[in-house]
């Protein structure tokens, strides 16, 4: 569904008329589109003391082709840069999205490095930089901060200061605007940042903001074409989502076989390198279900990846609810996750390194009225996650879930327009996600070289005020 206040504010008459009136102006975000490079421009560099990764980070910069400047919070880029081979350059602090500057002196992130703060009074170093450098930033560009998990450190003090950085991520999302999204990566001593600076610097991740994305110490294979990085995987997805560039067995019920088969065609043009893609009839709230998705699997050999994305709603107050309603919502978005993984893990029929990616819910973390059935049913995909990273681990299989947000589809096409215009705004970027932002996320999750990702909820929702 169109956002058409999004359009009519980004209209030159629209935007004549916000300007005049005061009216927030949301900014139309810089999405992945075939044939547009998704790197470019420069990174400006921060860090507080003793940082320690600069290596990583600079590698990663030269492989995606983007440039660099450092702060002079940053002491020591310009030997790593040089170290490196890497052209890089001092910051200039400017204010470009004043009236008449040129585009060209904005940057297109900023990357702190906080690894090394072991003490609130280093925190400094984060006013400094970002005081010098938020307003640099281009319209839809990127934060993006580099702190150590709280627990991995070893003195209360450390603790306390890598855990403020959480608040330092979050608010600079709400204050920085203009399509910018604001993110925090903890990594463990070891781990392997590529794969999801990578996400966070593209324009996929464009409705990911105001997240804590914590990376553990497991190895981590980069994907043998990084613009294909799903490229002769092959996923189970229920309930028919987007393709995610795998081969994709869609899953769905008997009464959606003429969608579904639709969907498999789409994703066979839009994929043509993965063949031809595996249509399924199966209602997963059947006990025989699990049995019958096994068998079709076991004849194609098995799988890399499970998108739990089914799910109904059967919203009523709980004192109007009926018990049909209640048990209907469990058991589809809840219940039958369970039933499929486990006949799925005891069959091995995913494979050493799989990845599973439930669909949780901004209701699952936050609640909502009238909706008790599924905001329990999404805490418990959110407790799955919790629960089994552990326990998969010995097979290096991760599980995660992506939790979305208000996101533009027929189901919020339909309500009220006073519910639907709250769900749009009250984010940090003032609009309502789309469909391809949350398949973006998944995308990201089912990577190999997200190995060192598990157990963790990531928000698809504009850094919603919902539950935040």
């Amino acid at each position: 569904m169109r956002d058409r206040y999004l359009d009519f504010v980004n209209s030159p008459l629209g935007a004549s008329v916000a300007r005049s009136i005061g009216l927030p102006k949301p900014e139309v975000l810089r999405r992945h589109a075939p044939g547009i490079p998704e790197f470019g421009g420069i990174a400006a560099i921060g860090a507080g003391p003793s940082p320690t990764l600069f290596d990583s980070l600079i590698a990663v910069l030269t492989s995606i082709g983007m440039t660099s400047v450092a702060h002079e919070s940053a002491l020591g880029w310009l030997p790593v840069a040089a170290r490196h081979g890497a052209m890089s350059g001092r910051f200039e602090p400017s204010t470009p999205r004043e009236p008449g500057a040129a585009a060209s002196e904005r940057v297109q992130a900023l990357i702190f490095d906080a690894t090394g703060i072991a003490d609130s009074s280093q925190l400094h170093a984060l006013y400094a930089f970002f005081h010098d450098a938020l307003r640099s930033v281009a319209k839809s560009g990127r934060i993006v901060v580099l702190g150590l998990p709280p627990q991995s450190c070893a003195s209360p003090r450390a603790w306390t200061a890598q855990r403020a950085l959480e608040g330092m991520t979050r608010s600079l999302g709400k204050e920085a605007r203009s399509g910018i999204a604001s993110n925090l990566i903890q990594v463990e001593p070891g781990g392997d940042i590529e794969g999801t600076l990578r996400f966070l610097l593209s324009p996929r991740s464009a409705y990911v903001s105001g997240q804590v994305i914590h990376i553990d110490a497991t190895p981590a294979a980069a994907p043998a074409y990084w613009n294909r990085p799903l490229a002769g995987k092959r996923a189970l997805v229920t309930g028919a989502a987007r393709g995610i560039g795998a081969h994709v067995v869609g899953l769905d019920v008997p009464q959606a076989q003429e969608a579904l088969d639709q969907t498999m065609l789409a994703l066979e043009d839009a994929w043509p390198s993965q063949g031809a893609h595996t249509a399924l009839i199966a209602d997963i709230a059947t006990p025989e279900a699990p049995a019958e998705i096994a068998a079709t699997l076991a004849a194609l050999g098995g799988i890399d990846i499970v998108v739990h994305n089914a799910g109904i709603t059967r919203d009523k107050t709980i004192a109007k609810m009926t018990e049909a309603a209640w048990d209907s919502v469990i058991d589809v978005n809840l219940s039958a996750q369970e039933r499929i993984d486990d006949v799925l893990l005891e069959q091995n029929l995913l494979h050493a390194g799989g990845r599973i990616i439930g669909i949780s819910s901004i209701s699952g973390i936050a609640g909502n009225l009238g909706q008790t059935n599924y905001a329990t049913s999404k805490a418990g995909v959110i407790g799955r996650v919790q629960s089994m990273a552990g326990v998969l681990r010995a097979q290096a299989i991760t599980i995660n879930a992506v939790a979305p947000g208000f996101i533009e589809t027929e189901m919020t096409a339909r309500i009220p327009l006073g519910i639907r215009e709250a769900g749009r705004r009250m984010n940090s970027m003032s609009q309502g996600g789309w469909p391809v932002d949350v398949a973006e996320a998944v995308a990201w999750l089912a990577n190999t070289a997200s190995a060192g990702i598990t157990g963790q909820v990531v928000r698809v929702c504009g850094q919603s005020l919902i539950g935040a």
